[in-house]
């Protein structure tokens, strides 16, 4: 197979713009989030006594399929193996596995299967670090495990991108050894380059992210948004609870509201990067209410405005300190339409400053009402015929339509609002 560019892998990614994250695993049984195992210092003896009892048997892939696709994500990203060493997949070099205890399930084919058939693409996350290992937090002392830990890692990795049928995206966590207290080559330590390559042989599509010491083909911000270079494939990993934890946490009252998760995506979107959300299912395997409805909210919004999101290019209006007119919210582009996301409704006006090129229409995407536009002389685009009250609480997008593709207007001399229309600076010495 002829190898593809680095943008040839990542077209697929750069339309798709929102996926699900899913961490459960033992840890869900207990519902004090994914890190319980090291927070509460559990014996792994006594950690393990966990697999007893994980039997899932609510369990359904097709309808965790089903609910990301209603969300209007178009992959999902699984954790075939978190910090804790409990794999969901079968595999012949641990015993520690979902196949090989209560449960009696490769969760992982399942998975895989179910996106393939609902149309999602494949994403599997695999934590480098095993916490049952002491070599991990102490290689100097325990070089021994240290070898063992990673000889474990590449046997994993290559089961998965072997057994599972064709795999979309490698997402690797775990990859500071002895959670970064310990100043080392990372890269070196898991011996990440030989491990990519072999995973990219076995998976010549793949993309996969940077944690594992060297860069790779994405950027990961977790619980935050920030937009990577231009041409740089980037997601934005997120909870829809607090940080505390990702996987089931029993009692968390800090759930974002559907606008906020609306407005992380969107703003994802306008920096030409993807969500990754996350669910934490419960231990039996469903997913609670307070997330299905959420995500369903944001289906329903994609629906009626995914034209703005998904493939979307960056548009930013700026000027010498704003950066960009973000005052209302941030713009998306798709060739010379631009979208206009306002988070912060105006009223039945909204303005634009430093726009550059001329608007030839403009109407509210969701519902195709047209409104009026004009430009003036300083760059100011004026957008009327709004609402006095937003048409979406959440987010309402303005599509404009450009003559070409939009661009800002330079601002030489930023004095230039300040003076009545038409007259230029060499007029107004003139007048002195």
């Amino acid at each position: 197979m002829a190898t593809l560019s680095y943008e040839e892998r990542l077209k697929w990614f750069h339309e798709a713009r929102f996926g699900m994250f899913i961490h459960w695993g033992l840890y869900s049984l207990l519902g004090r989030g994914e890190w319980v195992m090291f927070n509460e210092k559990m014996k792994p003896k006594d950690y393990a006594k966990l697999a007893r009892r994980f039997t899932a048997k609510k369990f359904d892939a097709r309808a965790w399929a089903g609910l990301a696709a209603e969300a209007g994500m178009k992959y999902a990203v699984l954790t075939a193996r978190h910090h804790d060493g409990f794999c969901l997949f079968d595999s012949q070099v641990s015993d520690f596995t979902s196949v090989k205890t209560a449960a009696r399930r490769d969760f992982v084919a399942e998975y895989a299967a179910a996106l393939r058939e609902t149309g999602l693409r494949v994403g599997i996350y695999y934590s480098l670090l095993d916490w049952r290992f002491p070599g991990y937090f102490e290689p100097e002392q325990n070089p021994e495990s240290a070898a063992a830990l990673v000889e474990q890692a590449h046997a994993q990795v290559r089961e998965l991108m072997t057994n599972y049928g064709k795999i979309d995206v490698l997402w690797y966590d775990g990859d500071w050894v002895a959670h970064g207290q310990k100043k080392l080559d990372i890269a070196a330590f898991w011996r990440a380059r030989e491990l990519n390559a072999m995973a990219r042989e076995l998976q010549p599509h793949i993309l996969i992210n940077n944690r594992c010491g060297v860069p790779e083909d994405l950027d990961t911000p977790e619980q935050h948004v920030t937009a990577s270079a231009a041409g740089r494939g980037w997601e934005s990993c997120m909870t829809i609870g607090d940080a505390s934890g990702w996987g089931y946490t029993r009692y968390n009252p800090n759930m974002k509201s559907m606008p906020q998760l609306v407005q992380n995506l969107v703003t994802a979107a306008a920096g030409e990067g993807n969500l990754l959300l996350n669910v934490g299912p419960r231990p039996d395997g469903t997913i609670r209410p307070e997330e299905v409805a959420r995500l369903k909210a944001i289906g329903q919004w994609l629906r009626a405005n995914g034209e703005s999101v998904y493939g979307s290019q960056r548009l930013f209006f700026r000027n010498q300190f704003t950066q960009a007119a973000w005052h209302l919210g941030p713009w998306t582009r798709k060739g010379t339409a631009g979208y206009l996301h306002v988070f912060r409704w105006p009223g039945t006006e909204a303005i634009i400053p430093c726009v550059g090129t001329p608007a030839r229409a403009a109407s509210l995407l969701a519902s195709g009402t047209p409104l009026r536009v004009r430009q003036e002389d300083n760059g100011r685009l004026v957008i009327s015929g709004l609402p006095a009250r937003p048409p979406d609480s959440a987010d309402t997008v303005i599509k404009v339509e450009f003559e070409a593709e939009p661009q800002t207007m330079p601002e030489p001399d930023m004095a230039a609002w300040l003076r009545p229309e038409g007259e230029t600076a060499r007029q107004r010495g003139a007048a002195r």
